[in-house]
């Protein structure tokens, strides 16, 4: 007899399924709506925030028991301690400020990359002021995660700029709008948090992830009457070789029958003839991928792109809605890339 399985939530449901937690989601999505979308963020006195943290709320509980103290006891030295610890704080607090306030955030267009493991942005942190900067973080704001923010932490110079590399994990292929950021600052006490929010204008393009291992090149289709250029028969077989010629592109050497020659002590190369018409093209059509699931199909798809723009041979591609006419190159190669991750 099979035995119950008793199963808890997930943590985090119920909080998610609140009025409150709800109502607090709905506000940070207008308070972050009126967010201004730009890629260069300079910090003044209206975007960035300051408050106690839970250690200067307890010095400020120390700092009132001691002002109690004092005034009942009749004790000068207590005055002078507790005004002392008042005007550190103080001071803390305006150095705290000022160490956010005046930054310059500017962040560099992010490249594509394909969806294997955690993005990386490159934000560069830019001060005008004689005196450096001590203790600024930054990182992807996830208010609604129940892990840490994984924070870059750096020092800006005097009148100079440094960078720091923060990283958030995209969930899909296609192009993406580049998660909310946030810097902060505690220095020098600890006792005060300062922060700002910083919505880039940048989007990301994340390409499919490969299948691997990469499946073979599918076969051929029959060339369309009038076509000439040069292109796959089957799986990297030629229709027509002539000798090598000075000054032929590399790609057009036959590799393997070149090894042969070498092997059998002549060093005649041979290249494909690129003036022969060949009786079949290399289509990569993502509807022929003999997979059912349309992310599977994409998958291999990439992985032929791929394979086929490292063997230097002419391909096309079909996706849905779209067709691109074979060619090579790299700039053949992130056109399809790009066409893959949006189809």
């Amino acid at each position: 007899m099979a035995a119950a399985v008793s199963r808890s939530p997930a943590p985090g449901l119920f909080a998610s399924l609140s009025p409150v937690a709800a109502l607090r989601r709905r506000f940070r999505a207008w308070w972050q709506g009126r967010l201004k979308l730009t890629d260069t963020l300079a910090l003044t006195q209206g975007n960035v925030y300051i408050l106690p943290t839970g250690p200067g709320w307890m010095l400020a509980l120390t700092l009132l028991v001691l002002l109690i103290a004092s005034i009942n006891f009749q004790l000068n030295l207590g005055y002078l301690f507790t005004f002392m610890l008042a005007g550190s704080a103080v001071i803390g607090m305006h150095i705290c400020h000022a160490t956010l306030r005046g930054l310059t955030l500017h962040l560099k267009q992010p490249q594509p990359q394909f969806m294997s493991g955690s993005a990386t942005l490159e934000v560069q942190l830019s001060s005008q002021r004689t005196t450096p900067r001590y203790g600024i973080g930054v990182a992807v704001h996830e208010p609604d995660s129940l892990t840490a923010h994984h924070w870059a932490w750096t020092d800006v110079p005097a009148q100079g700029q440094t960078v720091v590399h923060v990283a958030f994990q995209p969930q899909r292929r296609g192009l993406h709008a580049l998660p909310t950021l946030t810097a902060e600052t505690r220095f020098p006490l600890g006792t005060f948090r300062v922060w700002t929010y910083w919505r880039p204008a940048a989007q990301l393009l994340v390409y499919p992830l490969p299948e691997t291992p990469a499946p073979p090149l599918p076969v051929g289709e029959p060339r369309a009457a009038g076509k000439g250029s040069a292109t796959t028969q089957g799986i990297g077989e030629f229709d027509g070789v002539r000798a090598y010629r000075r000054g032929d592109p590399l790609k057009l050497v036959v590799w393997k029958k070149a090894a042969k020659s070498l092997g059998t002590g002549s060093d005649d190369l041979v290249s494909r003839d690129a003036q022969q018409s060949q009786r079949q093209e290399l289509w990569l059509d993502v509807a022929k991928a003999n997979l059912p699931d349309l992310e599977a199909r994409v998958s291999r798809v990439t992985a032929w792109v791929l394979q086929a723009d490292r063997l230097g041979l002419d391909y096309g591609l079909r996706v849905p809605g779209r067709e691109i006419a074979p060619a090579s190159g790299a700039s053949h190669r992130l056109q399809c890339l790009e066409a893959l991750a949006l189809c």
